[in-house]
């Protein structure tokens, strides 16, 4: 990927971080200096460890797994949606539900309720049901569609999170460090970057900078899917040619076995029809079960 430019981050207020009496000491190397009060982050660092974050999600992505966008801030949470569902990635913008990783075997029982209600109600089977009970049923799979709707198809853990503000995601975070999930994450100068495996310094509160590094993940998760897809098609080139050739030999192993079956004459000459004799003209059959004629021998 083409390295991110700094007059479109400095556009997008990505060095802004917070006040200097809300600082975290532990981002103190990714901060370039102080002013009226207000740490600026160092975009040269913001950049580094960009793209460091993006190589890792590429790989990540090109191998087949899912990563995870997580994001309940108002301000991120359209940019980080569209982010995700341009990628097929699965998504959290609206509440982290506890357990959704630690505890996933029962979210994947609420996923499963919440897709038999939405069949239920798109196959006419609620129709013989009162109105009242179809109104429930349909308030129920709006709220429950409301919050697991972006990982419905994820269908097991994910291999990372990427995480819009550490700090406010802390309960996803617990369950993704439990887990050995691998994190990346957007850290402001308010947080411990030591939390996540490729911390993002950055502006978290900005919509444009939220906008600009999450479209930047989204971009190298595009380019590893794009790269999976490629050498996918190389394969089953190659795998198509190995079947041709796995059919060919089939069909020359069945044409030996109806030459042999054929009395052992030209193999070149087409096989005999079933039930019809092979020397004195009269039927196949009555002459084994007679004992006379040189038809085929009688299979037991």
């Amino acid at each position: 990927m083409e390295r991110v430019d700094h007059k479109a981050l400095l556009e997008a207020q990505v060095h802004f971080g917070h006040l200097k009496r809300k600082w975290n000491p532990k981002m103190l190397p990714y901060i370039f200096g102080e002013k009226k009060g207000i740490h600026i982050i160092d975009l040269n660092r913001t950049t580094d460890k960009l793209e460091e974050a993006a190589n890792a999600a590429k790989s990540i992505a090109k191998s087949g797994r899912k990563i995870l966008f997580v994001a309940t801030k108002k301000q991120a949470k359209e940019v980080v949606k569209d982010a995700a569902k341009r990628v097929n990635m699965p998504f959290v913008t609206e509440r982290w539900l506890g357990g959704m990783l630690t505890n996933f075997t029962t979210i994947r029982k609420s996923i499963k309720k919440m897709q038999g209600i939405e069949k239920m109600l798109g196959d006419g089977t609620m129709e013989s049901v009162t109105k009242k009970e179809r109104l429930v049923l349909t308030r129920e799979k709006e709220k429950m569609e409301k919050v697991l709707g972006g990982v419905s198809a994820m269908n097991r853990v994910p291999a990372a999170l990427f995480l819009v503000d550490i700090t406010h995601e802390n309960i996803a975070l617990k369950e993704a460090t439990r887990l050995n999930v691998n994190t990346i994450g957007i850290v402001d100068t308010n947080s411990d970057p030591t939390r996540v495996d490729f911390a993002i310094p950055g502006n978290d509160d900005a919509a444009k900078s939220i906008s600009i590094l999450t479209n930047y993940i989204a971009d190298a998760i595009a380019e590893g899917l794009a790269e999976r897809a490629a050498s996918q098609e190389g394969s089953d080139l190659a795998n198509e040619t190995e079947e041709e050739a796995m059919e060919r030999n089939r069909l020359e192993a069945e044409l030996a076995s109806l030459d042999e079956e054929g009395g052992g004459g030209d193999k070149n000459r087409p096989a005999r029809k079933r039930g019809t004799g092979g020397g004195g003209g009269g039927q196949g059959r009555s002459r084994v079960k007679s004992g006379g004629g040189a038809g085929a021998p009688k299979k037991f």
